[in-house]
């Protein structure tokens, strides 16, 4: 397979806080207008021209053959595939809740314009103009709030120090739900979200108890606390309950609780005001479209800031370890020939000798440029690389009860994405440093990688023949010091 262009440069890393502040900027330009329905429609039109522009592989360093939506589909090998993503977003980006989400809205939409029952009438679609009409009545209700708040420092004082006590205005004494039973069924003030040390404990959450309950209690019983947790977001938002006989209600009352309402285990990263419009949606609708407002944010994360990010580690073949041994063994094959092209100017010896130091200067300049791209060229002539930590013990983990976090991490709706507690973690900080150097390898099977590392490393061959000649010059243009 050829080279891709000599000027080929890998994808810049994109910071979150940035993709962030510009999603925030696009979406500040539509802000309480007069026409809600034309500005609204403007603005959703303007973003998935934008999305689209992103589909075509637009972003600069990317091929085609590595596009987002070409590994989402399932035509790319490793160490490109989807799961090689995911397993990038949980062990390195820590931020997986993106992709899960999204994988979750792909299937669902497919599952909702599939589905034939005759509930479907009682989820309309939620219309560009119903969601800048809850944008709006979200910033009436901030604007008063913010008149509303006491000003003096004596009264914030004051609230804070009485917050969360009998003398707290807004507070009402309850008391928490029994295990798998709904908190509508308690009597009136007597509901969940309290502190009461008399109160009954709550149920352990998602579903602990496999081996103390039947598995039909378990079920009922995580269903019950989804719609418990369900509940308990609207509520806070100040929404009304929504219609329990809508078709997938139970469904997205899981999705709520997963990955919207505060403290969930998988939370996106939201607004204040995305997360209130989305409940205000969901809270009328179960239709896809009800998710518009935060699927556009995520998609468009994973799009502009995860896959670059993917791609630019995914270049790199070597662990951190062996990068770092490479670029010391760069530096230390320049500083050599330097050595011995000063012996050799300041000896007797003929002009034409200190040009042997141009060899050690090619190897040393062109594995210190490749390996500061986080390639190592013996690596990279056996086009191998590095198993990733969490792969070396992957065989033996699956091999378990539960196995690992990248095994459970396809699941749409689980615990959190935090591996700390996984058994490779401390077995691979217990291997020590030349073991790590000289770690298990494969084969890149990716031809599209592969071409991308052999351009990689036709650049760094190149600028390491033009800086040797440069100091071969050099060298040889210095008269002779004859000192011995």
């Amino acid at each position: 397979m050829g080279l891709l262009s000599l000027t080929y440069r890998r994808p810049a890393y994109v910071d979150k806080d940035n993709v962030r502040l510009s999603d925030d900027a696009n979406a500040g330009q539509n802000t309480l207008s007069n026409t809600p329905t034309n500005d609204s429609e403007a603005r959703l039109e303007k973003t998935e021209q934008s999305l689209k522009r992103v589909n075509s592989g637009s972003i600069a360093g990317i091929p085609p053959a590595l596009s987002f939506d070409n590994i989402i589909e399932g035509g790319t090998c490793p160490p490109c595939t989807v799961r090689d993503f995911m397993n990038y977003l949980i062990y390195v980006e820590r931020a997986a809740e993106n992709l899960q989400f999204f994988l979750w809205y792909r299937d669902y939409v497919k599952r909702f314009e599939q589905a034939k029952t005759w509930d479907l009438a009682l989820a309309p679609e939620w219309t560009p103009a119903m969601e800048e009409e809850a944008i709006q009545k979200i910033q009436r209700e901030q604007a008063e709030k913010a008149r509303k708040k006491p000003n003096s420092k004596t009264g914030d004082m004051t609230v804070e120090i009485f917050k969360g006590t009998d003398f707290d205005k807004g507070s009402t004494p309850v008391l928490s739900s029994p295990r798998g039973r709904s908190t509508s069924d308690l009597p009136e003030g007597t509901r969940t979200g309290s502190n009461n040390p008399f109160g009954t404990p709550p149920d352990t959450p998602r579903g602990y108890h496999h081996n103390t309950f039947s598995s039909e209690y378990v079920g009922s019983s995580m269903a019950t606390t989804y719609l418990t947790q369900a509940s308990d977001a609207f509520t806070a938002a100040g929404i009304k309950q929504p219609f329990t006989i809508q078709p997938f209600r139970k469904e997205i009352d899981r999705v709520i609780a997963t990955y919207i309402m505060d403290d969930a285990p998988r939370q996106l990263n939201l607004s204040d005001k995305e997360q209130k419009a989305v409940l205000h949606a969901l809270a009328h609708t179960t239709h896809p479209s009800a998710f518009r407002i935060i699927i556009m944010p995520t998609e468009s994360a994973l799009r502009r800031q995860a896959h670059p990010n993917f791609i630019r580690w995914s270049i790199c073949n070597g662990n951190p370890a062996r990068v770092f041994f490479a670029r010391g063994l760069g530096i230390a094959l320049i500083l050599l020939s330097t050595v011995i092209a000063l012996v050799l100017t300041l000896s007797k010896a003929g002009r034409g000798y200190r040009a042997l130091a141009a060899i050690g200067w090619v190897l040393g300049i062109s594995t210190l440029i490749a390996a500061y791209k986080g390639m190592c060229v013996v690596l990279h002539g056996l086009h191998h690389r590095h198993i990733r930590p969490w792969e070396l013990f992957m065989a033996e983990e699956e091999a378990g009860e539960e196995g690992t976090q990248a095994k459970r991490s396809f699941d749409s709706f689980g615990s959190g994405n935090s591996y700390e507690e996984e058994p490779w973690v401390v077995r691979y900080q217990k291997r020590n440093v030349i073991r790590k150097i000289f770690d298990r390898e494969v084969w890149i099977q990716e031809p599209m990688l592969r071409q991308i590392q052999d351009t990689i490393a036709v650049q760094s061959m190149l600028c390491a023949l033009v800086l040797s000649a440069i100091l071969t010059a050099i060298f040889v243009a210095v008269p002779g010091g004859d000192l011995f």
